[in-house]
């Protein structure tokens, strides 16, 4: 069997068998598969897309790349997966928030794709936290404090840390079929008993409809129910940033203002404890949602969800003091830049322009090689149906130059739409897969 053979056939439209698939993906793993030929299998897979069964084989071969962990526990293991957004940091305060509530979260997450922001890239802002750290760290993690928020180790679904990086630097990001793969093989690795996932629609999403993004909310609960994990999903709007910063340091100070009670993103906050309410209800940790998110709700307003944060980061290799002096740690930019637009409302925002916006001021990558520059990024983004004037921004840059902020401020103005009427309010949570 020949890697190239394999390309061809998915080329072509041919439905690839398990075996095909297992060998291939092995190849990634064990590097006698290229870089090029998993470029090309990606863009053939995205044009022709796959069977269920493709997907599920795809998913398995992934997964088994790897380790496989079992855990022994006294509360179950539970995780959440966004499909990616821009201001989307809520894994920061949803996974010690589960902790206090009794779920143990070995959280695997992911680096930026396109013009979202990363987890791990998030968490790579702190000085000395381990974002790689090995199993036995991950498991000391998990069972001491509750959480621990990581990407994936040298042992954790390789073949698709590979493809990731691939995925994001050949417009493949968007194919339903990797997705899915990509997301539950490194989920199902980590030995969850259960997940919810925060499948974003809008502007700002991969999937830029209902139609797409319920397709893949179903990909993903079809093969993870499939697989034995309790699953289900939350469609969410991303025709805005859902935090008001966007940025890997920016969105870290804003998760601890977050998790301090300082300073709150309505959004941000429904959408958190609505994830949150789903994985209690569904683990038997709540009698139902609406106890969930009570639960939820008490956990950040004890303030137990910020000192839980804090123990992660301190066990994980970051300052002890992180939550009470997380400027003193955090990267800043030197120059700091108000963008104004033309007085009205906010009616509509391109928020993958605002992703991109960030990309270009060096807080995501062009390529997978690219290094982070974790201080830079916008905040004070306002939503829609703001007021905005010659007083009240839209946008505050963080760059390195002045070039910078022009190129940034001539996108982020690109991004947003004024008009003199306040815009209808739309659902923030449009529908739920299980």
């Amino acid at each position: 069997m020949l890697a190239q053979e394999i390309i061809a056939a998915k080329r072509d439209g041919r439905a690839l068998d398990d075996q095909e698939i297992r060998f291939f993906i092995d190849g990634l793993g064990d590097g006698s598969v290229s870089g090029e030929q998993a470029a090309a299998f990606a863009m053939a897979v995205y044009f022709q897309k796959m069977t269920m069964g493709e997907r599920i084989a795809l998913t398995r071969a992934m997964r088994d790349s790897g380790d496989v962990l079992t855990w022994n526990l006294p509360g179950p293991v539970l995780d959440k997966h966004s499909t990616g957004g821009v201001g989307d940091n809520v894994s920061l305060m949803l996974a010690p928030a589960l902790a206090v509530c009794g779920a143990y979260v070995p959280m695997i997450s992911g680096r930026g794709l396109g013009h979202t922001g990363g987890t791990l890239d998030k968490f790579d802002a702190i000085p000395g936290y381990q974002t790689q750290p090995d199993v036995a760290t991950l498991r000391r993690v998990t069972r001491e404090v509750g959480c621990a928020i990581i990407g994936q180790t040298g042992d954790i679904a390789p073949a698709d840390k590979r493809l990731y990086g691939i995925r994001d630097v050949t417009a493949t990001v968007e194919s339903v079929d990797l997705i899915t793969a990509s997301i539950l093989s490194k989920k199902l690795a980590a030995g969850l008993g259960g997940l919810v996932l925060d499948v974003k629609c809008g502007s700002g999403a991969f999937m830029d409809s209902i139609p797409r993004a319920r397709e893949l909310a179903q990909s993903l609960v079809s093969v993870a129910n499939g697989a034995g994990c309790a699953t289900s999903a939350l469609i969410t709007d991303m025709n805005e940033p859902l935090a008001s910063a966007a940025g890997n340091a920016l969105e870290m100070r804003n998760a601890v203002q977050f998790l301090r009670g300082d300073e709150i993103d309505s959004r941000l906050w429904d959408v958190t404890v609505a994830l949150g309410a789903e994985l209690l209800a569904s683990a038997g940790l709540a009698a139902d949602a609406e106890a969930g998110a009570k639960q939820m709700r008490a956990a950040f307003q004890s303030g137990a969800a910020a000192e839980r944060f804090g123990q992660m980061v301190t066990a994980l290799g970051g300052p002890s003091d992180f939550v009470d002096s997380c400027d003193t740690y955090l990267a800043q930019a030197p120059i700091v830049a108000e963008v104004y637009a033309p007085e009205g409302f906010v009616t509509a925002i391109d928020t993958r322009g605002v992703g991109m916006a960030v990309v270009a001021l060096g807080g995501g990558r062009r390529r997978s090689t690219d290094r982070i520059d974790y201080g830079v990024g916008l905040d004070w983004l306002a939503g829609i149906g703001a007021h905005v004037d010659a007083e009240r921004p839209i946008a505050r840059i963080h760059a390195n130059t002045k070039e910078q902020v022009k190129e940034a401020s001539a996108r982020v103005l690109a991004a947003y739409r004024t008009g003199d009427a306040a815009p209808v309010e739309t659902p923030l949570i449009l529908e739920r897969i299980s």
